[in-house]
């Protein structure tokens, strides 16, 4: 693995947070929890301070700090799908609990992450190199309609069997 990795800031809840993430994908596991010492701003002290995991073998660190930083849709996790299946598993999974779709298939989840749930179809018709540039356009102007990302209505564009809005 390399040297470089997501660093995430919670108020209180890095822990739930990666537990929940590790639940949800593969090959994802919590690999330390660090509690807060004494007299640190902001944190209960032997509270669950600073979380190691892995995300589908990915190193990912979150902290427990306190309200003064927030997540933002600035960063997001793309979830490479493989079909439809795929992505309807991790959309529903993703938005379990208070989760909230926002559109072209990024979602946030209930701790404030935004996701980027994408299947490779949608990849293959609007930004190969061997796509129909117009097949890809009403492919894409489909993708826009969308939350989650619906492979069979952008296939059905980008072949020109469906009207595009």
């Amino acid at each position: 693995m390399g040297i470089v990795h997501p660093h995430l800031w919670y108020d209180d809840n890095a822990l739930e947070a990666a537990e929940f993430y590790v639940s949800v994908f593969p090959n994802s596991r919590i690999t330390n929890v660090i509690h807060a010492p004494a007299d640190m701003p902001g944190v209960t002290k032997g509270a669950p301070f600073i979380v190691a995991y892995e995300l589908d073998g990915q190193p990912v660190e979150a902290i427990s700090a306190g309200p003064s930083l927030q997540l933002t849709a600035a960063f997001s996790f793309v979830v490479d799908c493989a079909d439809q299946a795929e992505v309807d598993h991790y959309w529903d999974a993703l938005l379990a609990g208070g989760g909230q779709e926002v559109a072209c298939g990024w979602l946030t989840d209930r701790f404030g992450l935004s996701w980027q749930v994408v299947p490779r179809r949608l990849m293959e018709l609007t930004t190969s190199p061997d796509a129909d540039p117009e097949g890809a356009a009403r492919a894409t102007q489909v993708m826009l309609t969308q939350k989650k990302i619906e492979i069979a209505p952008i296939e059905a564009a980008y072949r020109g069997e469906q009207p595009v809005r």
